[in-house]
């Protein structure tokens, strides 16, 4: 049976320093931080992610993952090297490198701008597994792994023992749309990103050109309790891989670190009941 363990996006709290994010983390009983790749350990620095590490592993922490914002086939030629990224990753200690699918939908990518996005994905893995350490994609709009189906195709693209794909609830669809989305890459499941969001009078099965429509006042954050039914679900799925996962907050109601207490609460119940309900059967048997 895998462990799944409880931590966060240090990008939730992005105006703290990284001692306050810390902080934060340990009050609320969190066991690892995902660092964010612009402010908190800037790609390529790796004096500060050499530094991170140490103050992560002084606080009782794990590094889950680091949350580069390396976009594959596009940000090698925007400037940002993989290299700088992966040189970071390996101070900083992190298991994997949290990557985004290029910088566009599916239904805006043309077939030459899919097969750069699927070339530098094999490169970049060969690269990074060369320092054992793992790729994971963002399950996230404005990339290939917009929607359920197209994170899908793209997988089957990319069929490379080193690349694995992160998931996080889609606003605004059915718990069992989203449990779809979810199903379709347990196999190769890393991390989670937990959060509840809404987006008012369109929270339905939307289509995906209503959610591009959008716009950031449509979306309302609540807190994580809000969301425990939907999210017993959830991680009742994730536990079915038998493997190790790491369940990272982000985004919290108002950015605040107080939330991200509360939602840690939360989160914890939540696999608490879990485990519960596991010792539960194991006895019955």
């Amino acid at each position: 049976m895998g462990v799944i363990k409880s931590g966060m996006c240090s990008v939730t709290l992005a105006k703290c320093s990284v001692e306050e994010v810390l902080q934060t983390a340990v009050r609320a009983g969190l066991q690892g931080v995902e660092w964010w790749g612009i402010g908190h350990v800037p790609h390529g620095d790796v004096v500060c992610a050499r530094r991170v590490r140490g103050l992560t592993k002084d606080a009782g922490l794990e590094v889950s993952s680091y949350g580069s914002y390396y976009k594959v086939g596009v940000s090698e030629a925007s400037g940002l090297s993989f290299h700088s990224v992966l040189d970071s990753a390996v101070e900083l200690g992190a298991p994997t490198i949290r990557v985004w699918a290029g910088d566009r939908n599916t239904c805006d990518a043309d077939a030459d701008f899919i097969q750069k996005v699927v070339e530098d994905t094999f490169r970049i893995a060969d690269l990074a597994a060369e320092q054992g350490i793992s790729i994971t994609f963002e399950f996230h709009g404005g990339t290939l792994t917009d929607r359920n189906e197209t994170a899908v195709q793209f997988a089957v693209q990319v069929p490379h023992p080193n690349v694995f794909f992160s998931w996080q609830s889609p606003h605004g669809y059915t718990t069992d749309h989203c449990l779809s989305g979810l199903r379709s890459l347990l196999s190769r499941l890393s991390t989670v990103h937990v959060y509840h969001w809404t987006i008012g009078s369109c929270e339905k099965n939307i289509l995906n050109e209503t959610i591009r429509a959008l716009k950031p006042a449509d979306f309302h954050r609540h807190p994580l309790a809000d969301g425990t039914e939907r999210w017993k679900e959830y991680l009742a799925t994730v536990r079915t891989t038998g493997r190790d996962h790491f369940l990272l907050l982000e985004f919290v109601k108002d950015d605040s670190a107080e939330q991200v207490i509360e939602d840690a609460r939360s989160l914890m119940l939540m696999l608490n009941n879990h485990k519960a309900l596991d010792a539960g059967c194991g006895r019955q048997q």
